[in-house]
């Protein structure tokens, strides 16, 4: 294990420990990270969401926080408010685990830039 991934590790857990904290609920996986990303960047509060609205939401997330790698950037706001985004850099062709490792450090990159999370 990379000395990056070991540091992204203690960060990544202590930013779990924050959304508990937080939220009162621990998110259990990566998805449930980037449906509270895609909650906060649409910006309505907690509310109910349908199935299709909750992947949406993840969508969201996804694209706000790899804009920070400069592989998207917003497109607009629809009249309903939700944010549209267009891909600008195409993303490397990774295995699933690398994948997860990228989102995993933009996300951090998210908490502590956009944020201002000091983890």
């Amino acid at each position: 294990m990379s000395l990056e991934i070991k540091d992204n590790k203690e960060i990544w857990d202590n930013l779990i420990r924050f959304l508990k904290q937080t939220t009162g609920k621990k998110p259990s996986d990566l998805n449930g990270v980037l449906f509270l990303i895609g909650i906060q960047e649409l910006g309505k509060g907690n509310l109910r969401f349908s199935k299709e609205e909750k992947q949406d939401l993840m969508h969201i997330a996804i694209c706000k926080v790899l804009s920070l790698g400069g592989f998207y950037e917003l497109d607009g706001i629809d009249t309903e408010g939700w944010p549209h985004w267009k891909l600008i850099k195409p993303l490397p062709s990774f295995d699933l685990l690398s994948q997860e490792q990228l989102l995993k450090h933009y996300i951090i990159e998210y908490f502590r830039n956009d944020i201002g999370l000091h983890i």
